[in-house]
């Protein structure tokens, strides 16, 4: 089984629809929708904005469903340089840029407990996932570091401090959290996000009017890229 998980409904709604045999469960607040999508066997869930919510959702999807793989597909604002909207980056790595205990001597970013502020993605799926995509997006198609935190960026000074500190091309609100839950259970996943704003002083007004064309674009290229995210765990 591989688990798909959306912060928003428009993120989901597509997969869902063409979900074949789709059952129904409703855990801690969270419906967990099952079935099967392109043929493969998958669990979908919409985990709400931000980290809390995302890691509920994770570790939820990894105890009742046991993925094998687990992807974090939705929108964020495209803050690396050249990063343009209706562009897709997919993670290499994940951080938490509003982690930060530096003040009693760690790295910013640094997660306790498994002493990372790099979280990897797994390779495969991601270099499938990248492979995909040339056929899916008009934009152009990146692979980088995907920044987490709970804000949503609307200010050039704040993009570009996330931008460097972390050297990361995208900023959004779970997938970060998501890395570090699958990371603590052994689950190796993926991160794909489809820009809706540069994370500037126009992304209030850039989000709304962007967010489902790049929703329906990772729909469209998860659709297509399950069978083989499927066949490299078999």
């Amino acid at each position: 089984m591989i688990g798909i998980i959306g912060a928003m409904e428009i993120e989901i709604s597509g997969l869902r629809a063409v979900m074949e045999n789709r059952q129904s469960e409703t855990i801690s607040g969270i419906r967990f929708d099952w079935g099967s999508i392109s043929g493969v066997l998958c669990t979908l869930a919409v985990c709400g904005p931000g980290k809390v919510n995302a890691a509920v959702c994770a570790q939820t999807m990894a105890m009742r469903f046991h993925p094998r793989l687990i992807i974090n597909s939705g929108v964020a604002g495209g803050i690396g340089e050249g990063i343009q909207i209706n562009d897709v980056v997919i993670a290499t790595a994940v951080v938490q840029h509003d982690m930060d205990t530096s003040p009693i001597g760690d790295p910013v970013g640094l997660i306790s407990g498994i002493n990372l502020v790099e979280i990897p993605a797994d390779k495969t799926a991601s270099r499938i996932l990248e492979q995909q995509a040339q056929d899916i997006y008009e934009g152009g198609v990146f692979r980088g570091i995907i920044a987490t935190g709970d804000q949503f960026i609307a200010s050039h000074s704040r993009m570009r401090s996330i931008c460097e500190q972390f050297h990361a091309m995208a900023c959004e609100m779970e997938g970060g959290s998501i890395g570090q839950v699958c990371y603590m259970n052994q689950i190796p996943f993926a991160i794909l996000r489809a820009i809706s704003d540069n994370g500037n002083d126009d992304a209030v007004l850039d989000y709304p009017k962007f967010a489902r064309q790049a929703a329906d674009r990772s729909i469209a290229l998860l659709t297509a890229a399950l069978p083989r995210l499927s066949e490299t765990l078999e």
